[in-house]
């Protein structure tokens, strides 16, 4: 099977209003060259990133404000032995972990297929707020929910929501809030000066 033909898989497979352009991207490199790369794999909760897999893409009017435009970007996975604790239940970090990476694809959605604009997505994290609702135990199907909230140069938000498919009740919900990155270098004549 030839690339191409992957790629159109990924648009079929995919429900959503979202452009099959859009679908492909998203459906077959959910996370750049980082998620399919041998690195990935090697790193914190690669092999989870890299189960991972896209749904929906949709592209909304805000249904509070109707000029405003919303992504919801809907994920799916199955619950494997490295995402739970000692317990046997889906770990808290691997929760947030799921809010970070997939909050981010809402945020990608909406900076490209709408606003045609990739420097919108690329932002950090600030913050991620994480509620735990219930346990979801190895082999629960994840409905992982995201929406954004807002976008723009400074900063960006982003809702989720964790669903067990297989028992219809939520794991966890969390608000991702993600900021313009800064240079880590300081320019002459800007350096901090600390004073004692």
């Amino acid at each position: 099977m030839s690339k191409s033909d992957i790629d159109m898989d990924a648009a079929k497979r995919i429900l959503g209003n979202a452009s099959d352009e859009l679908k492909r991207d998203m459906g077959t490199v959910p996370f750049g060259d980082w998620g399919n790369s041998d690195r990935a794999s090697r790193t914190f909760a690669g092999p989870v990133m890299n189960r991972v897999r896209v749904d929906e893409v949709w592209l909304l009017p805000d249904p509070e404000e109707k000029e405003r435009w919303i992504a919801k970007v809907v994920c799916g996975m199955t619950i494997e032995e490295d995402m739970v604790n000692g317990m046997g239940n889906i770990h808290g970090a691997c929760s947030t972990f799921l809010i970070d990476i997939c909050s981010s694809l809402a945020v990608r959605a909406l900076a490209i297929g709408k606003y045609k604009d990739p420097n919108l997505a690329r932002v950090v994290s600030q913050s991620i707020t994480t509620l735990y609702h219930a346990p979801a135990r190895i082999g629960e199907e994840l409905r992982i929910v995201n929406t954004t909230m807002t976008l723009g140069t400074r900063v960006t938000s982003c809702r989720t929501e964790i669903w067990s498919k297989t028992h219809h009740r939520l794991i966890s919900s969390g608000i991702h809030i993600k900021m313009a990155p800064t240079s880590s270098k300081p320019k002459d004549g800007d350096k901090l000066k600390a004073k004692m």
